[in-house]
């Protein structure tokens, strides 16, 4: 949440007609274009979906090393926002959204990554329910309790509309804002580059800001609109108390759909103002202390930053306002899932393995899935037998390896693909390897004593001018222990974004990032030797 308060929020209320002094009606709660029956909330908290805690703690975990990896940060222009933007991205394609990567072309600070806009299939477009949450952070840290909890959250809710993939009545959007902290500018930029007529497809707009403060509240803005009655119920149901969220009135992204009278809402657990005694009385905590003691600190990082009850809550409170606002009650669509056993294993060079493709029909009914492998190295292949399935039954997955494979290890995407796409990773592990690094686009040789670092290519670097892969592998002398990575350069320092520190003699590493200056670190850890690398840039 950005800290500057303005006064273009009350502007945007009464321009929007809203009154937020109105009496809760007595009614289930109704928002324009979204018409809730009498019995929908009750039967919404039946079928919403307990979202996982474990799965969204661990987005943070993955935020965090993130942070750790890029100075200590994921501001918007910052190498640590396009890796976090990259993570979210990956997460959405392979659940199977339909995912833009939004450049901000006006109105962002110089250098500002993109938002991630992520349709689901399905549902009325002209009636659209959309999500939405600030990806970026200060640049004073992580940015976990702002806003990597309201990130990863909305992450896993998303991944859960994609699990569960139930009949929609209304269309489902999901956002990850970019340059919030500057000044709410990445949702702006979304909005008014909308036409008119695509604004008007957005009923309603839910923004999840600051939801795991470790002092928080529980905090929904607008509450007395209709559709922040529908998150007020959640808590209702669950014996929580909820108050405004005066503090945060204007300060995050649901301002910029107020101010084309867009009706929003949304969680909040509080940012620097102080806990009150009554407040303590209800929700626990300290009073006279700020909601989050590390707001736009340093100290804001996971887990010590995060409250999981708080943060839990915001994200069931999220998927009961999906299951009301946006589904239906009509038979579910053809959905099915995809797993492997064991999810890992090892062979030498030359060598071959498998393991079993699961499928399930998760709802609707039985449907063709033709299954395919991807992330595979240079000199190994992927058969299935049968190559498809219907779903419910199973395939058996045989790995084969040339003498050539690289040593290392590759997580390989097991893709199933029928009416939907589903995914699971299966992690390949080759030990030993080739004699040399083959297949790369450069390939040098040196020689360490133990304890000496050497820099690829030929002492210094090499400069890329597009984003994409970069790929190395380092083959060291026999029974030593060398260790590789990838770095790139930061101003007047050098950033390790990928490495691979084993106990043996060879690694591998693989690293999507932007244009800039890299450059490959080898080091003997114990033992001395010659070694090759070889390294292919985008």
């Amino acid at each position: 949440m950005r800290r500057r308060l303005t006064a273009a929020f009350a502007v945007a209320v009464l321009a929007a007609g809203l009154n937020p002094l109105a009496a809760p009606a007595q009614a289930a709660p109704t928002a324009a274009g979204f018409a809730v029956a009498p019995a929908a909330a009750p039967a919404a908290l039946a079928a919403a979906p307990n979202i996982s805690l474990a799965n969204i703690t661990g987005h943070l975990t993955q935020f965090q090393s993130i942070a750790t990896a890029n100075g200590g940060r994921r501001n918007a222009a910052s190498t640590g926002y396009t890796a976090s933007v990259n993570y979210v991205y990956d997460k959405l394609v392979a659940a199977g959204f339909t995912v833009v990567k939004q450049p901000c072309a006006s109105g962002c600070i110089s250098g500002a990554g993109p938002n991630i806009i992520a349709d689901w299939p399905g549902g009325d477009v002209n009636q659209t329910l959309m999500l939405g949450a600030h990806l970026d952070g200060v640049t004073a840290g992580a940015g976990i309790n702002d806003n990597a909890t309201g990130s990863a959250m909305l992450l896993e809710v998303a991944l859960t509309l994609a699990a569960q993939n139930p009949q929609l009545t209304r269309h489902v959007r999901f956002a990850w804002w970019t340059d919030e902290e500057s000044g709410l500018n990445g949702s702006d930029y979304y909005v008014r580059s909308l036409s008119s007529a695509d604004r008007a497809k957005i009923t309603g707009y839910l923004n999840f800001d600051m939801v795991g403060s470790v002092n928080g509240g529980y905090f929904i803005n607008r509450i007395t609109s209709s559709i922040g009655q529908t998150l007020k119920a959640y808590y209702d149901s669950i014996g929580v108390q909820t108050e405004e969220n005066t503090e945060g009135a204007g300060r995050s992204d649901d301002a910029s759909f107020n101010a084309y009278s867009i009706q929003t809402s949304g969680v909040a657990a509080g940012a620097s103002r102080t806990k009150t005694a009554a407040q303590a009385t209800k929700w626990g905590g300290t009073s006279g202390q700020a909601f989050d003691p590390c707001y736009h600190r340093a100290c804001d990082t996971y887990p010590s930053n995060v409250s999981t009850t708080i943060l839990d809550r915001a994200a069931d409170a999220s998927a009961y306002a999906i299951w009301t606002l946006a589904v239906g009650g009509g038979t579910p669509a053809n959905n099915f899932s995809v797993a492997v056993s064991p999810t890992a294993g090892s062979v030498a060079p030359g060598g071959s393995l498998s393991a079993t493709v699961a499928t399930a029909t998760t709802s609707g009914s039985a449907q063709t899935v033709a299954l395919s492998a991807s992330g595979l190295p240079s000199g190994a292949t992927a058969s299935f037998s049968p190559s498809s399935v219907t779903s419910g039954a199973s395939s058996t997955l045989t790995i084969s390896t040339t003498s050539a494979v690289a040593a290392g290890t590759y997580p390989i995407t097991v893709t199933g693909t029928g009416a939907v796409t589903r995914t699971a990773t299966y992690t390949l592990t080759v030990t030993g390897g080739a004699t040399t690094c083959t297949g790369y686009q450069t390939i040098v040789t040196g020689s360490l004593n133990a304890g000496q670092n050497a820099y690829q290519p030929s002492g210094g670097s090499y400069t890329t001018t597009v984003s994409g892969q970069h790929r190395a592998c380092l083959d060291g002398p026999t029974s030593r222990d060398f260790d590789l990575y990838l770095q790139k350069q930061n101003g007047s320092s050098w950033t390790t974004v990928a490495s691979s520190t084993s106990s043996g003699p060879d690694e591998t590493v693989t690293y999507t990032g932007t244009a800039g200056t890299y450059r490959i670190r080898v080091y003997a850890y114990s033992g001395s030797g010659s070694y090759t690398v070889g390294f292919t840039r985008p």
